[in-house]
């Protein structure tokens, strides 16, 4: 072998994670975890000041903002309907484009070529 993957001058951090790997697993856990817990602050306050935000506006609302709406009614607006039904009017026909046949079959025979 060329190359061996043993160095010649192994430095002591080397071996010793070499004979424990639990000396570099640990720290690393612990830091995770910490991490962790000192982040929890922070995402509490962002959920508070949205708590916040909600409670601002749902105490707008108690103010008064929602009395201004007309509460709906599914029978006025029926009747709205039908009556916009009654109103005269007549129905227009668009022309096609040449592309599109008049009735929804499409013909038979190939169109003719001229």
């Amino acid at each position: 072998m060329p190359f061996s993957s043993n160095p010649i001058n192994p430095s002591p951090l080397q071996s010793k994670l070499k004979r424990h790997p639990a000396l570099f697993g640990i720290p690393f856990l612990l830091i995770i975890v910490g991490a962790s817990f000192g982040l929890q602050t922070f995402t509490q306050t962002r959920y508070d000041l949205q708590d916040q935000k909600v409670k601002q506006i749902s105490n707008e609302q108690a103010l008064g903002l929602d009395h201004k709406k007309k509460k709906f009614d599914i029978r006025e607006e029926y009747y709205k309907l039908s009556a916009a039904g009654e109103q005269d009017w007549e129905p227009k026909r668009i022309a096609r484009p040449n592309e599109f046949p008049e009735s929804v079959v499409p013909p038979t025979e190939p169109p003719a070529k001229s």
